[in-house]
């Protein structure tokens, strides 16, 4: 009997382990980007995704072998709400505990009327004991150790997201000065932020996300394994594994079936092509950006958006967290490369 090649590359990376399903619909952000750029705003932000389309684009790459021509792009539309400013949340660290949130601070409940948030948090009694947070946090400052705002979607003002609970998410500040960012956090409780005051277009993003849910798959599907002959007849099945190795000690390393899908993932680096803000530029920027017959399994886009570069993880109308890069790519664009044509629109 032939031998197989004694060594082979391995199915699937133990990097995505364990492959479960994810605990929630909305991204965890394990870490925040320190970025000190001369102004204090939030690192990051929340988007519905639209969908996929194409577009035709001025390369602005000066060492790419395409500068100055018209490239094809797939590109991704994320529709980005304002969200309101609705917290801010101290830590404080222990050398036991780690980092513990030591006060937090919302805004009027007048100001989170509008976005439903007594959907989201049960008996909410908005700004009641914030005076004597407020002095909490201020007389400790030097000894906090990280400030980040909460921030509250608003998926009603969203064209495609048939619901009206919002999503509440943590956010870090940018700077590094806890009196200058208490300022700022201070001011805009309860004020609506565009998503054109966090990001800059034409820079890079991380996008944080939950894949499609696949359900339960065999080894085949989930890690690419080859299916064996049928015609031997010691072989019961043709779509498995032939071993999965020793019944004890560290977890088996072998593929088998199981959940495929719905796992949280992040894609680094993805650039703005472009922000539309409905607030700065008028009604006029919704008919640009909208086909006649609305987005395939979304509709209309009714609210600011972002155009990305590249695919996104999720499926239509997921929450998406995008969030300042912690890895930068080593290319800094000088400005905001030209959107020449966009398939189903036309010319911007």
């Amino acid at each position: 009997m032939g031998h197989r090649k004694k060594s082979a590359p391995r199915r699937g990376s133990l990097g995505v382990r364990p492959r479960k399903r994810a605990s929630s619909l909305i991204g965890r952000v394990r870490s925040w980007p320190e970025v000190v750029d001369g102004r204090i705003h939030p690192l990051g932000f929340l988007g519905y995704k639209v969908g996929m389309t194409h577009a035709m684009i001025v390369d602005d790459r000066k060492t790419s072998m395409t500068y100055g021509k018209l490239i094809f792009m797939p590109v991704t539309v994320l529709e980005t709400p304002p969200m309101i400013f609705a917290g801010i949340r101290a830590y404080s660290y222990d050398i036991n505990s780690g980092m513990q949130p030591m006060a937090e601070v919302w805004a009027d409940q007048s100001a989170l009327s509008s976005t439903y948030i007594d959907r989201l948090i049960k008996n909410f009694n908005g700004a009641k004991e914030n005076s004597h947070a407020l002095e909490k946090i201020e007389s400790s400052l030097a000894s906090i150790t990280e400030l980040r705002a909460l921030l509250l979607s608003q998926p009603v003002l969203a064209g495609g997201i048939p619901k009206k609970k919002p999503e509440l998410i943590e956010v870090a500040l940018s700077g590094n000065e806890f009196k200058k960012q208490f300022e700022y956090a201070v001011s805009m409780l309860g004020k609506r932020i565009s998503v054109g005051e966090v990001f800059n277009p034409g820079s890079f993003i991380d996008v944080i996300g939950v894949t499609k849910g696949k359900g339960f798959q065999g080894p085949v599907k989930r890690f690419g394994i080859k299916v064996l002959p049928r015609w031997h007849k010691h072989r019961k099945a043709a779509r498995k594994i032939g071993a999965r190795g020793p019944g004890f000690g560290s977890v088996s390393t072998a593929p088998q079936a199981g959940q495929m899908g719905f796992h949280q993932r992040v894609d680094y680096n993805k650039r703005i092509i472009s922000i539309g803000e409905v607030s700065k530029y008028g009604e006029d920027l919704l008919k640009k950006i909208n086909p006649v017959s609305g987005w395939h399994k979304y509709g209309l886009v009714k609210s600011d958006y972002l155009i990305l570069a590249g695919s996104v993880p999720g499926a239509r109308k997921r929450p998406l967290i995008l969030r300042y890069p912690v890895r930068p790519p080593p290319f800094i664009p000088e400005g905001v490369p030209k959107i020449a044509y966009l398939h189903g629109i036309g010319e911007l």
